[in-house]
């Protein structure tokens, strides 16, 4: 029961910090939400390593930082995406990375079961389901799915260089992983002289993003450790569900009919994507 809380601890996590970071995005630049958010993250994973005072258990950690350039630029894509478009069609498109590391296994000489091969089926024809909209008698890709497409491929390639960086243990890659990340967005800031500007009124959401992001990969990494890996990965790929819901009782999105079959159809298939593992 206790992993099982855990894993639906990360995906509120994670559900909540996508929707506040994406809603921040809309008012200030992508860029500007991940450089103010992440330090935060970092500063509570630090304090974290600084107290355990043990170093990392093998140099697979390193792996963390090949992670963090993934992650990384799912993020940027996520968060422009959410901002260009429709949440509610970008999240499921994302989540959907799911099927990323199951394809690479495959590739890699791992078997592919069948719940996975029809969750992958489900997830990419409700992602291009949702992605089309009418307008009149034409039908047009949504905004915001071109980022979607490419936050889906950053999130699902993070997954397996982490993996190998974490087989001995969750902290250090995480830290790691996430000090990666702080240095690539903020040599972007100054390659790029995009200095964070207008997030002092923003402050309070933006450290929830970092601490949410965080706290779900914590959660999760606990859910991990003490939990089947099957049932706490199908818990914790819910969190789509959550930005979705608080988009549509905070924002009001509403989608077509088809497009809300779309969405229910990617988040069922990345629900057995996982559960196939």
């Amino acid at each position: 029961m206790g992993s099982a809380l855990f894993a639906l601890g990360a995906s509120l996590g994670w559900g909540v910090g996508d929707f506040l970071g994406g809603v921040k995005s809309r008012v200030l630049t992508p860029l500007t939400v991940m450089a103010v958010s992440q330090p935060f993250g970092l500063l509570g994973l630090g304090i974290v390593v600084a107290a355990r005072g043990r170093g990392p258990d093998g140099p697979e950690v390193a792996w963390a930082c090949l992670a963090a350039l993934l992650g990384t630029a799912g993020l940027a894509a996520f968060y422009r995406g959410l901002a260009a478009g429709t949440m509610s069609i970008v999240a499921p498109i994302a989540a959907a990375g799911a099927a990323v590391p199951v394809i690479w296994g495959v590739a890699s000489g791992d078997k592919l079961h069948g719940l996975q091969a029809l969750g992958i089926l489900a997830a990419i024809g409700g992602g291009v389901i949702a992605a089309l909209e009418r307008h009149g008698d034409r039908t047009r890709v949504a905004a915001g799915v071109g980022w979607g497409v490419v936050a889906m491929l950053g999130f699902g390639g993070y997954f397996i260089p982490l993996h190998a960086a974490a087989r001995h243990d969750w902290l250090w890659p995480a830290f790691l992983f996430r000090a990666a990340s702080v240095t690539l967005v903020w040599t972007a800031v100054v390659a790029l002289r995009r200095f964070p500007r207008g997030a002092r009124p923003h402050l309070a959401a933006l450290a929830a993003v970092g601490v949410l992001d965080t706290g779900g990969n914590a959660l999760f990494a606990a859910a991990s450790e003490h939990g089947l890996v099957s049932v706490v990965s199908v818990l914790a790929s819910l969190y789509p569900v959550v930005t979705v819901l608080l988009a549509r009782m905070v924002l009001g999105e509403r989608l077509q009919r088809s497009q809300d079959v779309g969405v229910v159809v990617t988040l069922v298939g990345v629900v057995l994507i996982t559960a196939g593992g």
